[in-house]
């Protein structure tokens, strides 16, 4: 049975009545007539090429309370780029995508690189935010969200339920963020069980009170690609074009909105997608790179809050981090049992002492740089450096839709 218990500081949407989905549409193509809504896509062309994204697109064209699709495309060449268009103008409302290799956007991307802004991270940080200046060009767009595009699972209800609580005007949330059991024939979602979650517990046990980490240690799925803001919020968010991504808008939220108007939603009951590998052979790629920029992230938005992060205390960190994923184990394993699905706690263990590996690279980096990779921008700084920006790259995109259409 689903609960409603509330804990951390933010408010938990859970699905306790299991609601129908046409149900909680009919509202929002009520609402959304006022208060129009964006969905942004982050995609690498190869998901054109594999099973999830079919199912997106023939759920999306039934979501006719969305204004506009946004595709953020990666790694497509010009006829993949027409290709994935064509694909995604199956959806009747105004789509459209922001191809991310064009010479049209490189060319952006040289303005924005000569006006003072570091760009040259490329990745699915700086694809998002990049897409994220071409939706707030549009001023008639009250809330944003975003979600990935491997989701194997897939279902419509996921946007409506991200969106909900956002744009129902009898609410007051100004940020929404998903969660969700990473289960199929195991536990998943390793980095968010064995990385990210003791880590902030690590941090808290040590720092003892301190509401920014009680913050992020309210969220269930904090690593959660599924999120959504309205746009007046959004305007002001810096955001990390590595993977530390999702942690640096949790920061941005939490500095520039109260936690009263955040909300944690039930998007559904399991998500499957493609699973990245964890080998300390190369630590530049999979899992290994993914918790380092992570921890390399989250060291900065800590120091930000005034945590000190000295020598001493990252010494005491691993140890305590070490003693939090071994209680971390010992849940799982109970929760597995308890549910007769497989796990394998060597496994599991041996995991931890390779995000051990992954902690330790990015404290040094940490230490040598504590800046790191430069955030990416709010839009409202892009703005007042360049007041013509964002209608030359509303301009732009749409040209090259229109290239891609024929027209």
């Amino acid at each position: 049975m689903a609960d409603f218990f509330q804990n951390g500081t933010i408010t938990s949407l859970q699905n306790i009545s299991h609601r129908p989905v046409e149900d909680i549409e009919r509202e929002l193509r009520l609402f959304s007539s006022s208060r129009k809504i964006a969905l942004i896509m982050p995609a690498l062309y190869s998901e054109f090429e594999g099973p999830a994204l079919p199912v997106i697109i023939e759920e999306l064209k039934k979501a006719d309370y969305i204004s506009t699709i946004v595709l953020s495309l990666d790694k497509a060449n010009h006829e993949q780029f027409i290709h994935a268009k064509s694909v995604m103008s199956q959806i009747p409302c105004d789509v459209r995508v922001v191809w991310h290799d064009g010479p049209r956007m490189n060319a952006l991307y040289r303005e924005l690189k000569l006006a003072g802004f570091n760009v040259d991270t490329p990745g699915k940080g700086r694809s998002v935010w990049m897409t994220l200046g071409y939706v707030l060009s549009n001023e008639n767009i009250f809330v944003i969200g975003f979600h990935d595009t491997d989701i194997l699972n897939y279902s419509r209800e996921l946007v409506v339920r991200l969106f909900y609580p956002i744009v129902h005007p009898g609410l007051d949330y100004e940020f929404s963020k998903g969660y969700y059991a990473r289960l199929t024939d195991r536990l998943y979602g390793r980095v968010t069980r064995l990385f990210y979650t003791p880590l902030i517990r690590a941090t808290r046990r040590i720092v003892k009170t301190n509401p920014f980490l009680e913050f992020l240690d309210s969220f269930r799925y904090a690593l959660s690609g599924e999120f959504a803001f309205i746009a007046t919020l959004a305007r002001g968010i810096r955001m990390s074009p590595t993977w530390g991504l999702e942690v640096s808008v949790l920061s941005e939220v939490y500095t520039k909105c109260s936690v009263n108007r955040v909300a944690q939603v039930d998007l559904m009951e399991t998500y499957e997608h493609k699973h990245q590998s964890i080998d300390i052979a190369v630590p530049d790629s999979g899992l290994i790179r993914m918790a380092t920029e992570i921890a390399r992230t989250l060291f900065r938005v800590l120091s930000q809050d005034g945590i000190i992060m000295s020598g001493s205390f990252f010494r005491t960190l691993q140890t305590t981090y070490i003693q939090e994923t071994r209680f971390a184990i010992e849940k799982f394993n109970a929760v597995a049992l308890y549910n007769g699905v497989p796990y394998d706690r060597h496994e599991e263990i041996a995991n931890t002492e390779l995000f051990l590996v992954a902690l330790k690279r990015a404290f040094v980096e940490f230490m040598e740089d504590p800046m790191g990779v430069p955030m990416l921008p709010a839009w409202v700084r892009v703005r007042a450096a360049l007041p013509a920006f964002q209608k030359k790259f509303m301009e732009t995109v749409d040209e090259d839709n229109r290239s891609a259409d024929g027209s």
